[in-house]
């Protein structure tokens, strides 16, 4: 069973999950935006929501837009913290080289996974324990391919 949490909002069009079991639920437009080639643009939502303590909303890409479009969040995952309660914009980014993108009020622009998160407590020390990893930073998780590192 799915765990529920009641989130206060404030929204001319309430997020809606479209499928039984989807993680995030669809963020759409307040207004009208020509995205040109290469631009970006910040684009409101018209929804304020207050998430209790220990949680977190994640603003993410939507796949569909990213594959057919090449549009994108420019900050992805854009984080809206517990405390936040002013309106939900999403940097959106057109990839496309060569042809502009229409936003229409009410289209789907995004998605709103919203998640419990723990808070961390930083304890200083003057040595991190070992892992396979290591201090491998970017790239390193390559993978292998006939004895050598790709």
């Amino acid at each position: 069973m799915t765990e529920t949490v009641d989130v206060p909002i404030i929204a001319a069009d309430v997020p809606v999950y479209a499928h039984p079991g989807d993680a995030g639920a669809d963020l759409t437009a307040a207004e009208a935006v020509r995205l040109e080639p290469g631009r970006r643009a910040l684009v409101g939502t018209g929804v304020r929501i207050a998430l209790p303590d220990g949680y977190v909303a994640f603003v993410v890409p939507r796949s569909g837009l990213a594959a057919r479009h090449g549009i994108t969040i420019l900050n992805a995952p854009g984080t809206v913290d517990a405390g936040y309660r002013g309106e939900i914009k999403v940097s959106l980014l057109n990839t496309d080289p060569d042809e502009a993108f229409e936003i229409a009020a009410g289209d789907r622009i995004a998605q709103l996974i919203v998640m419990p998160v723990p808070r961390a407590n930083f304890i200083e020390v003057d040595e991190l324990p070992d892992s396979v990893r290591g201090e491998g930073g970017f790239g390193s998780t390559g993978y292998q391919k006939d004895g050598a590192s790709a």
